[in-house]
């Protein structure tokens, strides 16, 4: 009989290279025994082109001095990846050059690549063709951005004793992601490190809506900003604030009555405050500040017409534009898309899932993304999340009043029916 042939398998490399490539930045780093948060580099996920037509490529455009009107492309496109060309650069520059943080050879490496829940096939396609030929990676597992933070001791990371070593590597029985990016929103049930498919939601509200529709209230009221990306946005992180009372707050400030150190509540913020704009000459960034409303700063800033050697300095006074804009998060309608607001669209999720795990997805809500860090935003989403759990309680509960009531009615129907039948 002839010889049976024996295949041996090779063995994987002991480095894994885990690469987050999201809309805004790249989050990447290299797996370790003992995670440290200094490990992970956040890389810009675009390129830049200044006015002299120079391109810049991922990290390098952190060392632009002047990002007066760049422009930039990002091969990420509504939370998909759509143009290999540009993210093959950026790829090339990370993982590949010589003074990169993250070098690396690929055939020496796994890799371990997130995408957007519900990536079209095609796409997915594309970007497994790009791995194995273009870069030929030792190996390679493609997962949705969710699945992955089931595997954190998330519970240790607020203070909570840490999981016991036997089961420290798997993941949390149910968790609810609530990932709100630059591209979107997305709302991922995850029940022992799967995605529940059927109940994944997404909201076409992100980073990047916040961001132009801020570009157009300023460009209004102010300045004209539309080619201003990297500065209204920059402008957003500093500005924006979630509030708790939308429309109260909102009418205060129409009416015109907040004045100097007016707080919104007791305890609250200012809301009227002057932007600084960036000098790039300087290399001073923009910064926020307390309103001046007298005309010393106004002739500080028109300064420079009567003295080209004074100090100038252009500023814009905000009022609701701090919390109208991230407003849009929760009540898409503002600006006329005829999407739910993230509370909605959370309760839309569970809605998909047997109601016996509502109550373990409530008690396990994970938030990440750039919009979560906005200030505000998680008191208000969990005191909107608390009203309606109460509201759905309620509903539920009418709802088993009546059925029970009908079921009385129906027995007491049977009942007489049956003794009349008997006489």
């Amino acid at each position: 009989m002839p010889r049976r042939s024996t295949v041996h398998e090779a063995s994987l490399p002991n480095r894994t290279l885990i690469v987050d490539n999201g809309a805004y930045t790249i989050k990447a780093g290299f797996s370790s025994p003992s995670p440290d948060p200094h490990q992970c580099h956040l890389v810009p996920n675009c390129l830049a082109r200044e006015r002299d037509r120079k391109v810049w490529v991922g990290s390098e455009i952190e060392t632009i001095r002047d990002l007066g009107e760049v422009a930039f492309r990002r091969p990420v496109e509504k939370g998909y990846l759509v143009n290999w060309e540009a993210e093959k650069a950026i790829w090339d520059s990370t993982f590949l050059g010589q003074k990169s943080k993250l070098l690396c050879n690929p055939h020496d490496t796994n890799l371990i690549l997130t995408e957007a829940p519900n990536t079209p096939a095609a796409l997915q396609t594309n970007c497994d063709q790009v791995v194995f030929e273009e870069y030929e990676f030792a190996s390679y597992s493609r997962h949705i951005g969710p699945s992955l933070n089931s595997y954190h001791d998330i519970q240790n990371l607020f203070g909570a004793p840490a999981r016991e070593t036997d089961i420290a590597a798997l993941p949390v029985e149910c968790l609810l992601v609530i990932d709100s990016g630059f591209s979107h929103t997305t709302v991922t049930p995850i029940y022992k490190g799967r995605p529940i498919q059927q109940a994944i939601r997404r909201l076409d509200v992100g980073g990047k809506l916040l961001t132009n529709y801020l570009k157009e209230l300023l460009s209004i009221r102010h300045y004209n900003l539309m080619n201003e990306e990297h500065l209204v946005n920059e402008a957003k992180e500093k500005i924006c604030f979630v509030s708790n009372e939308f429309r109260d707050d909102l009418e205060r400030t129409w009416k015109g009555i907040l004045k100097r150190g007016t707080k919104l509540e007791e305890g609250g913020r200012e809301v009227v405050v002057d932007y600084v704009l960036p000098d790039y000459n300087a290399g001073i960034h923009g910064y926020l500040r307390p309103h001046d409303p007298s005309l010393t700063a106004k002739v500080k800033k028109i300064g420079a017409m009567a003295n080209p050697s004074a100090a100038v300095e252009d500023f814009m006074t905000l009022g609701n534009e701090r919390f109208a804009v991230p407003e849009l998060l929760f009540n898409p309608a503002d600006v006329g898309l005829k999407e739910a607001g993230l509370p909605e669209t959370v309760l839309q999720s569970l809605s998909g899932l047997p109601p016996g795990l509502w109550p373990s997805m409530l008690a396990n809500i994970l938030v990440v993304g750039g919009n979560c860090l906005v200030d505000g935003f998680m008191e208000r989403l969990w005191v909107a999340l608390e009203q309606r759990k109460i509201q759905r309680q309620n509903y539920v509960n009418l709802h088993l009043r009546s059925v029970r009531s009908g079921l009385r009615k129906q027995q007491s129907k049977a009942n007489l029916h049956y003794d009349a039948s008997r006489d």
